[in-house]
């Protein structure tokens, strides 16, 4: 699956998503890009899935008619991210056209 990777989510995440091909949006030049318009070039540019730590996205972005499919990472800390690979990874495995889900990491 080609994911992107908003420039709000762990870096890390690139190297853990095995099977995966995982781009940073600012190794495209798409850094300055906002969600909708970020979303839009994405589809157009083939991705399949977008990965964000934006948790307010589903309210700021119609994703009725949406190909992408959107995981949400309910923090950022890549300490604490970490912990949860699994459970993102199953998100993304899970994901199909146009849907959305939440990956819920605690603050421990």
């Amino acid at each position: 699956m080609l994911i992107l990777l908003d420039n709000n989510a762990p870096r890390g995440l690139v190297s853990v998503l095995v099977g995966h091909q995982v781009v940073e949006a600012r190794d495209r030049g798409w850094a300055t890009l906002q969600n909708g318009d970020l979303l839009l070039v994405a589809e157009r540019s083939g991705f399949e899935l977008f990965l964000t730590a934006d948790r307010n996205i589903r309210y700021q972005q119609s994703l009725a008619g949406r190909k992408i499919a959107i995981v949400v990472l309910s923090q950022l800390r890549w300490r604490l991210v970490r912990r949860k690979i699994p459970a993102i990874a199953a998100a993304v495995d899970a994901a199909s056209t146009g849907s959305f889900s939440e990956v819920d990491i605690p603050f421990e």
